[in-house]
């Protein structure tokens, strides 16, 4: 089963781990929002641990029945929460697997992130790392109809494991889905950030691998080995 559906009842960039005196040493500093479970302080991702919020791009449907951006809305949140009092410490609990800083993280009065994101029904308790530290929070919320509880939602690790299924199908039904593009027998993408101008590469499988489009009139490429991309100035995408 790839989902579960709830209505009305709970069921490196910058800062590298190289550069960090040790690697359990905490990261304080002004924080950026990347979504509702992940920030950037110093130029490095961190991870929230033992939470999940809703993706970027997932919806939600209220009681009413209307559908709504609640990955947005959790990311709205989280950066008003922590602009209320600021610098932002984060501990170290562990690494990921794409070299994200995953921590416990509070405000500079003291008040945890990760608790007022569920409390508010923005985030629920991952079962998976947290050992339920976060289930009196998700009950509460889901008793006041707070956040992703006034109405039905997908866990956001369901939701990623659907989405990677489904384009998991998708590259297999279309298996010249290159864009009319001559890649050749080579099929490890070169892309070119538009926002920052960095080179990254995509290997089928990746996350973002379907979806990733090559130009080469503006310098984007295919590659045939990743020792050949790195070799060109490109880094491995994380996911």
């Amino acid at each position: 089963m790839l989902s579960v559906w709830y209505f009305g009842t709970p069921a490196l960039t910058g800062l590298v781990k190289n550069q960090l005196k040790s690697p359990g040493e905490p990261i304080v500093g002004r924080a950026s929002v990347i979504d509702g479970d992940t920030i950037e302080i110093h130029g490095q991702h961190i991870r929230f641990n033992g939470i999940d919020a809703p993706e970027t791009d997932q919806t939600c449907l209220r009681k009413s029945g209307d559908t709504y951006l609640c990955g947005s809305e959790a990311a709205k949140f989280l950066d008003a929460f922590l602009a209320k009092s600021s610098p932002t410490t984060c501990n170290f609990v562990d690494w990921d697997q794409y070299d994200r800083y995953v921590g416990d993280c509070y405000r500079a009065d003291g008040e945890s992130v990760a608790v007022a994101l569920v409390t508010a029904g923005h985030a629920v308790d991952w079962p998976r790392y947290s050992n339920g530290a976060y289930a009196k929070n998700q009950d509460q919320a889901w008793a006041n109809q707070r956040g992703m509880w006034q109405g039905m939602f997908e866990n956001p690790w369901d939701y990623r494991a659907r989405k990677r299924v489904e384009k998991q199908k998708q590259t297999q039904t279309s298996p010249s889905s290159f864009s009319g593009q001559d890649s050749g027998n080579c099929n490890i993408k070169g892309n070119i950030s538009v926002a920052t101008g960095e080179k990254i590469f995509h290997v089928p499988g990746q996350e973002f691998y379907s979806q990733t489009q090559i130009n080469t009139s503006k310098g984007e490429r295919w590659f045939c080995s990743e020792a050949d991309a790195r070799a060109a100035g490109w880094r491995r995408a994380r996911r």
